[in-house]
């Protein structure tokens, strides 16, 4: 950890299935590690966000499915506590991204198994019992950025932006530098944004 005694404050908004989210999330974690941070995960969907949307067939397939992760996130979150956001993200991250498991049923009972939750939790994946508290949960995070983008959005100490989008982790020293510059940038209330082509696909090592 840092000498400083300054605590950042980090908000996270991820849908399990996006790879740049899980590559930025990771990131947050090395940051962890070398600066004196905490943060707070919230749940944000895909599904929700390109609702009404013209998309290729394939997509649009995948947004139907991805209503179960985020679905079950939330109701876990309802009924056994927010400490369940990170540990079903964690567990889901680790099977859609560096197992390439596509079925979402399985990873969401192989996820519930792993973090100790109760298996018929499985069922919320089907059902728009708690669609509210996720539409809120995901405005909470749109709002602060708008719905031109998509996921990761993280809030440094209140100022939101979509991203930092990464397409490696990076780790120890060189994650704090990343994370001290994004800080830098937050606390300008001028500063909106910085972009260029994305010429690299996303790599989980």
């Amino acid at each position: 950890m840092s000498e400083s005694t300054t605590v950042e404050k980090a908000d996270f908004w991820f849908d399990p299935l996006c790879p740049f989210a899980w590559i930025t999330s990771r990131w947050i974690g090395e940051v962890e590690q070398v600066r004196d941070i905490s943060v707070d995960w919230h749940v944000m969907s895909l599904s929700v966000l390109n609702e009404g949307r013209d998309l290729p067939e394939e997509y649009q397939a995948m947004m139907l499915q991805g209503w179960g992760p985020v679905r079950v996130i939330i109701a876990a979150a309802e009924l056994h506590g927010n400490e369940y956001i990170k540990k079903l993200y964690d567990a889901m991250g680790t099977r859609i991204h560096i197992g390439q498991d596509k079925d979402f049923g399985r990873v969401i009972r192989e996820s519930l198994e792993e973090v100790g939750l109760p298996a018929d939790l499985a069922r919320f994946a089907t059902t728009d019992e708690y669609d509210e508290k996720l539409r809120a949960s995901h405005k909470d995070g749109i709002d602060r950025v708008g719905d031109e983008v998509g996921t990761p959005v993280v809030a440094f100490n209140g100022t939101a932006f979509f991203g930092p989008v990464l397409t490696r982790i990076p780790r120890g020293e060189e994650a704090g530098r990343i994370f001290d510059g994004a800080v830098l940038l937050s606390e300008f209330p001028e500063f909106f944004e910085l972009k260029r082509s994305r010429t690299k696909s996303p790599t989980f090592d």
